[in-house]
């Protein structure tokens, strides 16, 4: 089980390698976690949106582990723009989860779905007003951290203006084909960590022959090729599995990929399809 830690800039540490559960249903999503945690990952991601979050928080409760011991993070709900909305929703997230804090949460997207990718308006006073929302649940003991997701260079730098305290991660999409290199380098180099959500790029990726025929040349799977990449380039990486033999193989990455490996894959060609998965903001769609 691959088990390094990044430390954010608070001096919290977290397990470079998670769980994500984005499509896992909330009717399965504790077991997800029971697995999980029984292979060794002690770092569990979902969301607001997700719908699971009461699924994700049983599974934390019941999985055998000191709470202390487990990393947990959800997401405030990207229609959130509000400090009223946004506060009422992290207590909302803790009493659904069954949990006292958590160690994680972060603002989802600084645009609400409908308008990610479609739309000019980045949302500045409500992304601060959600975050003031953030930085009182952290002064309060509720939140261990906090952060934010699919933010690019602009949107971080429009909340700095008004914000007490930095955000510690940024989540974001990031696979082969799919490397940011300019937001990573300027959030590594404010010290904000960079978190790698679909690592897999959903999947498409393992459809790519000079990826699998990089992965046969290290001896691993073309999902462990994706989630080692992120991991080199220094991101937290959350491939998401309700599987647990996919659990147990995502974590098999203790190898190292050469430098010049790592320059082809920063550079692979970009996918221009997601398959089914097209439609979702995230990867360029709509909903």
């Amino acid at each position: 089980m691959y088990n390094q830690t990044i430390t954010l800039n608070n001096g919290v540490k977290v397990p470079q390698l998670g769980l994500g559960t984005w499509f896992i249903d909330d009717d399965k999503a504790a077991d997800a976690v029971k697995a999980a945690v029984e292979i060794g990952y002690r770092h569990i991601d979902t969301a607001q949106a997700y719908g699971n979050e009461r699924g994700v928080g049983e599974g934390v409760r019941n999985c055998g582990i000191p709470r202390e011991e487990l990393f947990v993070v959800s997401k405030v709900a990207a229609e959130h723009k509000s400090y009223e909305l946004a506060a009422k929703s992290i207590d909302e997230t803790l009493a659904k989860m069954g949990l006292d804090y958590l160690d994680m949460m972060i603002i989802h997207s600084p645009q609400p779905w409908v308008e990610v990718n479609q739309s000019e308006n980045r949302y500045v006073e409500g992304n601060r007003e959600a975050w003031r929302a953030l930085e009182d649940a952290y002064k309060a003991g509720k939140l261990k951290a906090i952060g934010v997701s699919n933010f690019q260079i602009e949107d971080i730098e429009s909340l700095m203006e008004t914000a007490e305290i930095k955000p510690m991660v940024n989540q974001i999409l990031l696979h082969i084909s799919n490397t940011p290199s300019e937001l990573v380098e300027y959030c590594q180099k404010n010290d904000i960590a960079v978190e790698a959500y679909s690592p897999i790029a959903h999947g498409v990726i393992l459809n790519q022959p000079e990826i699998k025929a990089m992965a046969d040349k290290y001896g691993v799977t073309v999902t462990q090729l994706c989630i080692r990449y992120t991991l080199q380039i220094g991101a937290i990486s959350l491939p998401k599995t309700a599987n647990p033999e996919h659990m147990k193989s995502n974590a098999q990455v203790d190898f190292e990929i050469n430098a010049e490996d790592m320059e082809k894959l920063k550079n692979f060609k970009k996918i221009e399809s997601y398959g089914e998965s097209s439609g979702f903001p995230v990867y360029g769609g709509k909903l």
